[in-house]
Formats: structure tokens, sequence, C-alpha cells
């Protein structure tokens, strides 16, 4: 399964009244990680819309396990769920210290420029060969 992994210190301003990191920022760690995997399966996001792909979130998920807190070292995993056509699912965790507390999980679709579905670019299926996921 490909997968990949970010670490990211959360930030005072990331924070909220409560002294937690508030909950929208778990989404831009996601991206952070989503973009990394791309990254390392050979296929950058940039590379994608040059090429006049784009991979926009249809659905998103949350569960809060435990907080995090201002300089908070935190860790998120991102793995790839085999993609159907032109969907994928990712799922992620978020841990500090090796404890996880939170889980969640983004699903994309390709599209082009106009925003109509397209089956993914053949080098991202030649990445997913690389990584076990067949064509």
């Amino acid at each position: 399964m490909a997968s990949a992994t970010v670490e990211t210190r959360v930030r005072f301003s990331e924070t909220d009244a409560m002294g937690v990191t508030h909950h929208a920022n778990y989404l831009a760690w996601f991206e952070m990680a989503r973009v990394q995997l791309l990254d390392q399966l050979g296929c950058p996001y940039r590379d994608l819309e040059a090429a006049g792909y784009l991979l926009p979130v249809l659905a998103a998920g949350l569960e809060y396990l435990r907080p995090t807190r201002f300089d908070d070292r935190v860790s998120v995993t991102v793995r790839l769920e085999l993609p159907a056509k032109a969907r994928l699912r990712l799922t992620y965790e978020v841990g500090v210290g090796g404890e996880v507390l939170a889980r969640g999980f983004t699903e994309h679709a390709f599209v082009n420029r106009e925003f109509k579905p397209v089956r993914p670019p053949e080098a991202f299926a030649a990445a997913l060969a690389r990584h076990g996921h067949g064509k």
C-alpha cells in the first residue's frame, strides 16, 4: 500500500481559544501528506496540473480522539486505498509521539480543467503499478 508521512509543528496561530488545534487545520495537514505521497509516487501534483489533471476533494471526514496543542510535533500519515477508475480514497492518521490522536479520509476524482471526470493519467497508473497496486 502506498503511504507517506509528513511532520509539522503546531503553530500558535493554529490553536483556538481552548488552547487546542482548531479542527480545520487537520485538513491542511492532510493536504501536506497527500502532496508528499504524490511526490513519492513520482507524480507530483504540479506535474498532474500541468498535464491538465486536477484532483478536487469530493468528501472528507475526521474523527478526533485527543487534541493537539501549540508546539506539539505532529506526524501525518496518508495511505492510498486502491483507486477505482477516476476516483481514489486516502486515509490519514495524525499522531504525536506514536499515539494516534485523529483519523480521517478524503475522496478525490481525477477531472480535467472543465471539471469533467477523466481516467487517471497513464503515469499515475504506472506509478501505482510500481508500488504494488497493479494496473
